[in-house]
């Protein structure tokens, strides 16, 4: 809901998104409410009442019964349903059990794939469980976050989670963690200050709370100008109401391959029965006949071999942590062109880092990253004998501790602490030789820390010592001498200009610089219950140190690769674009840096003209990671998109491919379709390398279903058309057997193939462009009419020179299955040749091929084969006719295959 400020008495008066411009009097006047009373219960209980609770929208579940309904809409479901029902109608009771358990079969795999997901929207609901503090009628009192309403006057403190949007009127040294909406890596600083200029990104509101975000530091006031759908946090739940997830592309072709065989069965049972009235053919003769014919151009195993072929994808994918929610999206991996990757924690370690620090007359290095322990501290320039004295105050006015490689506190102070130890300093020894009388908390308005210590000046007289680090220029702005080898001298111009010239190029390396500063007091003097910031002048500066997020070692590699397989990665960051444009230079990531408003402002035009050239896109909202990914999607792109924020649900939702981090949020990792557990970019482009080999497989086997399925619709509308074997060549049982244990042991053998060479270097599959491409249709025709015409021919010599109509099936059902042995190792390369020792390099291909071969000789030859299949026994000539129609088989192809390659060539 959009929500419009009403003083007491009055109508409407201003809309809910400029309040940062307003100073804190004009925000509490316009809701007509006193900060130090609140509002009254009465008020609050009408506000409730006319704009509803602050919640946010939540999904309606779906009844079981209409997900496991919804399972039957697809075209296979329906033709498999259509043919069961005929089967009833003639009373072919056992065929129609099987078709009609088969669909049950589909829908529970279908069913069981969609319960793993939970709505993201109701993820987002169950985060807003939260009490808040708010004063009503002058006193404070604890309501569920559910209760507040705007003109709320809400106090918040550290471990709080702010309950709505609002105007910040009061802070004492405030941090809120905004890192799930914003994408910003540390806390944000607030204020009470009065902002100017337009709509800024919700990441540069200093004078705003969100709701669900965490306090991590300081206390603070608020007046509450947003609750429910109108806050950002309910902004973020309408994109995700309005995004639709896109259909994976293979149940797209699945679908348009139904279609097709559907219309082509369908033409061909038309000519059956109008030929076969024609010839006086009874009714049920007919439907028999059609029946067949039905169940043979029905790929039935196609989506069964899919699943598990899908499922052992995901199941290989989850050992290298890239857990896949959906199984279509395995293959939607192979389509990957674009990848959006979040910065801080995917392309990065989340783990700040020193890697140098600067003194007035020295400069070192620090080697290692994160915060192991591992590295240690190089003299790259100066004369000083030691680097103690200028990391000092660094370790001394910090409150964070390091704890079996973890940081309790704040994570830059744990940066530094990894700095000391580095160093050589005993920090809990350093910290216990200089005990603490006071401490002045960071605060955005003066932008550092101090403590003020206990210690021994170089004379040995006891002094109070301030230790101070902050921002460069709060630091600088209050410095009065300097700490150079030892000495002290003045901070003059020279010293200050090099300052800020270092600060500025280690800023466009990307990297976060501190200052660090130091004042001896005399004790007698000292008020530790005074004015802390009037004793933090004239100080002495120590150093400056730059720190950055380091990109992962394997996230180099892991670009490199993708670009190797023409995927262009971008990293969308709500940093700002100076620190990612350095991130990308270091991993390999070209491409200009944009502000994602700007990019915003562009037209539609210029977004897509201009995307290509775009590497980095910093201070990005929820609203511009959806339009990144809608942009890249018109130029064609499949899109994957990274993050683990409550700001990156929609955009993850939008994406071809969303990706979740394990450590992000519920509502992140509920939008998207696949979670990487190790949050690390080297899997995301793994899982891309494993989606081609999936998706490649799967076409071998759609190549190989498809050309199964042409032979049985050109053989039925031969046999209708010639009127051989009265229009059925093969009956339902043998039917079934070719589908369920032909093609779907092949398929299983093609779909869990090797990685055919070359794959990731080979350009991603358009944005749809179809399996059937113009090559495989040419194949899989003239390759089934080729099959048709050997198995009608064997039928007519079988029915001719033998023993009748049912040893000519049997040879012809005999050379099916040998014909498919062939077909199946064909089926593998669209040019390569078979006649090469590459071909056998699939033990399981062999295997099948080895059982399908014996096979084919049992169905004729043992008692129990053929009651259960009605073919008849043949003899040793009888079967060197079906396998002569291999041969010739293979020996087309290979003609076929070397035309092919050719013209490659040329």
């Amino acid at each position: 809901m959009t929500v419009r400020a009403e003083s007491a008495g009055e109508g409407p008066r201003a809309a809910g998104d400029d309040w940062y411009v307003r100073p804190p009097e004009e925000v509490a006047a316009a809701f007509g409410v006193d900060p130090a009373v609140g509002l009254s219960a009465a008020r609050a209980a009408e506000l409730l009442a006319a704009h509803g609770p602050n919640a946010l929208p939540a999904e309606e579940p779906i009844p079981a019964w209409r997900r496991f309904l919804a399972q039957y809409r697809s075209y296979m479901q329906l033709v498999l349903l259509a043919a069961a029902a005929v089967s009833l109608i003639i009373r072919e009771w056992t065929t129609a059990i099987l078709l009609i358990v088969l669909t049950l079969l589909n829908a529970v795999v279908g069913l069981r794939q969609e319960g793993k997901a939970e709505s993201a929207m109701n993820a987002l609901q169950s985060m807003m469980k939260a009490t808040s503090r708010v004063r009503r009628d002058g006193t404070e009192a604890e309501i569920p976050a559910e209760q507040l309403v705007v003109g709320d006057v809400v106090l918040i403190a550290a471990g709080d989670q702010v309950g709505a949007d609002g105007r910040i009127i009061e802070a004492s040294a405030l941090q809120i963690d905004e890192s799930a909406l914003t994408g910003e890596s540390v806390p944000a600083a607030k204020d009470s200050g009065t902002l100017a200029g337009s709509l800024p990104a919700p990441g540069d509101r200093t004078n705003m709370a969100f709701m669900n975000t965490p306090v991590t530091h300081g206390s603070g006031v608020l007046v509450v100008t947003a609750t429910g759908a109108g806050t950002e946090l309910g902004k973020i739940s309408g994109m995700l109401a309005a995004t639709e997830k896109e259909v994976p592309p293979l149940t797209k072709e699945l679908d348009t391959l139904t279609l097709w065989i559907t219309a082509a069965a369908g033409l061909t049972m038309i000519v059956m029965f109008a030929l076969g009235r024609q010839r006086d053919q009874a009714w049920d003769v007919l439907f028999v006949s059609a029946v067949s014919l039905a169940i043979a151009a029905i790929p039935e195993a196609l989506p069964t071999v899919t699943q598990a072929i899908l499922s052992v994808g995901s199941l290989n994918l989850a050992r290298r942590n890239a857990i896949v929610k959906e199984l279509p999206s395995v293959e939607t991996l192979a389509f990957t062109s674009a990848i959006n990757s979040d910065k801080t924690g995917t392309l990065t370690m989340n783990q700040m880092t020193a890697v140098e620090v600067l003194s007035p007359t020295d400069r070192y290095t620090v080697s290692g990253t994160g915060y192991g322990l591992a590295g240690r501290v190089h003299h790259a320039a100066g004369s000083s004998a030691g680097i103690e004295d200028a990391i000092l105050p660094y370790v001394v006015a910090s409150d964070a501790k390091l704890v079996d490689g973890a940081v309790v506190g704040d994570p830059t102070e744990g940066a530094l602490l990894v700095l000391a130890h580095k160093a050589g300093l005993d920090v809990d020894a350093t910290r216990a030789e200089l005990p603490r009388l006071a401490t002045l908390p960071f605060d955005p308005g003066y932008k550092l820390m101090a403590t003020f210590n206990e210690a021994l000046d170089e004379s040995g007289r006891r002094v109070v010592r301030c230790f101070v680090k902050g921002a460069v220029p709060a630091v600088v702005a209050r410095a009065a001498t300097a700490l150079a080898a030892g000495r002290t001298v003045p901070w003059d111009g020279e010293l200050a200009a090099r300052a800020e010239e270092q600060t500025e190029r280690m800023g466009g390396e990307g990297r976060r610089v501190m200052a660090a500063a130091t004042r001896d007091l005399d004790p007698a003097a000292f008020d530790p219950e005074g004015d802390l910031l009037a004793y933090v002048t004239e100080l002495r500066m120590t150093s400056l140190v730059g720190m950055v997020d380091p990109p992962r070692e394997e996230a180099r590699a892991a670009v490199a690769a993708a670009r190797a397989g023409h995927i262009r990665v971008r990293m969308v960051t709500g940093d700002d674009v100076t620190t990612g444009a350095a991130i990308a230079r270091q991993l390999g990531i070209p491409g200009e840096a944009i502000l994602g408003a700007d990019f915003a402002a562009l037209s539609e035009e210029e977004q897509v003209a201009r995307i290509d050239g775009i590497g980095v896109v910093g201070r990005v909202a929820p609203e511009h990671k959806v339009l990144l990914a809608d942009t890249l999607k018109k130029r064609g792109d499949v899109v994957a998109m990274t993050g683990d924020g409550v700001n990156d649900a929609p955009a993850i939702k939008a994406a071809d491919i969303g990706i979740a981090m394990g450590s992000g949020t519920d509502v992140a990792k509920n939008a998207g379709r696949m979670i990487l557990s190790d949050d690390n970019f080297a899997t995301i482009v793994y899982a891309v390398e494993q989606g081609r080999r999936i998706y490649d497989n799967l076409t071998k086997y759609i190549r190989f279903v498809l050309l199964l399925l042409v032979t049985f619709v050109l053989t039925f509308l031969g046999a209708t058309v010639f009127n051989i074997a009265a229009g059925e060549p093969f009956t339902p049982p043998q039917v079934l057997w070719i589908h369920f244990v032909v093609n779907a042991s092949f398929g299983f053998a093609l779909g869990f193939d090797r990685e055919s060479p070359g794959l990731m270097e080979r350009r991603p599959r358009p944005r749809g462009e179809s399996v059937l491409t113009r090559p495989v249709l040419i194949t899989v025709g003239l390759g089934g009419l080729a099959i048709t015409v050997v198995l009608l021919g064997l039928i007519t010599l079988g029915t001719s020179r033998f023993d009748g109509v049912g040893t000519g099936q049997s040879i012809a059902f005999t050379a099916f299955a040998l014909c498919l042995i062939v077909a199946a190792f064909e089926c593998r390369s669209e040019t390569e040749s078979v006649l090469t020792p590459s071909t056998f390099d699939s033990r399981q291909m062999n295997w099948v091929a080895l059982a399908q071969f014996v096979l084919a000789v049992l169905v004729t030859q043992m008692d129990g084969f053929r009651r259960l299949l009605g073919t008849t026994e043949i003899d040793a000539r009888q079967f060197g006719w079906a396998l002569l129609a291999a041969v010739a088989l293979l020996i087309l192809w290979e003609l076929g295959k070397l035309v092919a390659r050719r013209s490659r060539g040329r």
